[in-house]
């Protein structure tokens, strides 16, 4: 889920854009959505989940916004410049100030705003034309207490994606191994729950089994961590590819089963008890704030960004509505799996056997594309955050120290816990409430405060929010901090009832 999307520099049509901005967001979470959605009751999953979507397209109009700002505030300095060389070699030098618009897009983008300049720039002046990232525009809209929030919330954003990763690879191969080598053959998904304790195969436990898998996911990926990787596009094509037709399968299975009459789900209309994890889950499947500047700029024509970021959303709460109910009136709760893809690996319901082993193992194949990705992001946020101008590290703490603490702590978490949906939902409730509610409210507040201050109060963003007035601002920061005390509050009691 994090991570850019494309390179800079490669226009794509708006549709296109909006073919990748629907592949972004759904993602692994939406794996875990069906057992969140059985645990909460369909009603109060229905509304929260029409709510938080539309609390997360409000802040993606809120970053796009901030990205507009930035631009301008990059150009305009520029501009500036170039006028002060001019005036400084060659007062008639001729280049006129809509030639550096056109010029100024392709160049290398600066971290520190103008606060200085009182003018009123033209609205080319907020085109989106180069990627500044979210921790370049915490670095020129916040203070430096602000910037050491930021990082800190999206690191342990990224922690926890590390953690879901490491944890959902290793649960699916014991899932589906243990089930095709073991006493239990094609019964993953038939009611019958398993213990950690209970055998695998021959004296191996299943837990056993995971924390082998485990060992060798580590191994395997995580040396990637100590290297640069990068998304190659072919593969980006083939994870997409792969995650559709997993989808659509679920989709159509669950459907054939529901009309044969075969349906086992009794879903309740709601359990309070259940809202926790469902809450998390729900933030982490609408997860795309900390990639929209890699997904946005490429776009040829923005224009109307606003209204397909917003068909996006309808189609991605549609799919979401779609999964969650067929999986829910499909199986009965309690058998229900954390990774709803191991729900198809029981004889009964998928008799094709290439179409079991497809959707047991499809996490293993696109999660453990996206481990590395994730990981050597993760390790360069660390690097930006204790980086001071002009140092360098030494070469232990560079190639050693940042990878060990990058790959280290998520491995353990894994180690410790399997629980798929309490990770994600954690994940989702806690950095997640961060990097998709509280960090856009405040680019956004601070941008237009800035924007005022260089330009003039005239100035308008043409990329401004549709949800302009202060209260969504202030609106967004107080649902995020009742976020936070509802989702400890809950954790707490719970743990108290234990």
């Amino acid at each position: 889920m994090a991570g850019g999307i494309t390179d800079t520099g490669e226009l794509y049509s708006p549709y296109v854009g909006l073919v990748y901005m629907f592949n972004l967001i759904v993602g692994t979470g939406a794996l875990t959505m069906p057992k969140a959605f059985a645990t909460a009751g369909w009603l109060v999953s229905l509304v929260l989940l029409m709510f938080l979507g539309f609390m997360s397209y409000m802040t993606t109009t809120f970053v796009v916004e901030a990205m507009a700002a930035a631009n301008a505030q990059l150009r305009w300095k520029r501009m500036e410049k170039r006028k002060e060389d001019d005036e400084d070699e060659d007062s008639s030098s001729g280049v006129s100030d809509s030639d550096v618009l056109l010029q100024d897009g392709y160049e290398r983008a600066e971290t520190r705003p103008i606060l200085s300049v009182q003018r009123r720039g033209s609205p080319n002046i907020f085109e989106i034309t180069e990627r500044v990232e979210m921790g370049q525009m915490a670095s020129m809209f916040f203070n430096k207490v602000g910037v050491n929030l930021f990082y800190f919330c999206i690191i342990i954003y990224l922690y926890g994606d590390l953690a879901i990763y490491a944890a959902a690879v290793p649960v699916s191969l014991m899932q589906v191994t243990c089930s095709a080598i073991g006493n239990h053959s094609c019964s993953v998904g038939d009611g019958t729950k398993y213990n950690d304790t209970d055998k695998c195969w021959g004296p191996i436990r299943r837990i056993d089994a995971y924390r082998l898998y485990l060992a060798a996911f580590t191994l395997l990926l995580g040396p990637f961590t100590f290297f640069n990787v990068q998304k190659t596009k072919y593969l980006q094509i083939m994870t997409s590819l792969m995650r559709w037709i997993a989808f659509i399968l679920m989709i159509i299975l669950a459907l054939i089963r529901i009309s044969r009459g075969q349906a086992e789900g009794h879903p309740s209309m709601a359990q309070l008890s259940g809202i926790r994890n469902l809450f998390g889950v729900c933030v982490y499947s609408f997860m795309c704030q900390h990639s929209l500047p890699s997904l946005i700029t490429p776009i040829s024509k923005k224009r109307h960004v606003t209204k397909l970021v917003l068909l996006d959303y309808v189609l991605i709460l549609a799919f979401y509505s779609l999964l969650s109910f067929t999986a829910i009136y499909c199986f009965r709760n309690d058998t229900l799996m954390d990774m709803y893809t191991l729900n198809f690996t029981d004889c009964d319901i998928v008799g094709v056997a290439f179409i079991r082993y497809f959707l047991g193992l499809f996490p293993v194949f696109t999660i453990s594309t996206n481990f590395p990705i994730i990981a050597v992001t993760l390790r360069n946020n660390w690097k930006t955050l204790f980086h001071r101008e002009g140092g360098t590290y030494p070469w232990v703490v560079d190639r050693i120290v940042f990878p060990a603490i990058t790959l280290v702590p998520p491995v353990l978490v894994a180690f410790c816990t399997h629980d798929l949906e309490s990770l994600v939902g954690i994940t989702g409730a806690y950095a997640g409430n961060g990097i998709q509610y509280l960090i856009p409210a405040c680019l956004a507040y601070c941008s237009r405060k800035d924007t005022q201050l260089v330009f003039g109060s005239g100035t308008v963003n043409k990329h401004l929010s549709p949800f302009r007035h202060t209260f969504w601002i202030v609106f967004v920061l107080v649902w995020g901090f009742f976020c936070f005390v509802f989702v400890t509050a809950n954790i707490v009691l719970s743990e108290a009832k234990l």
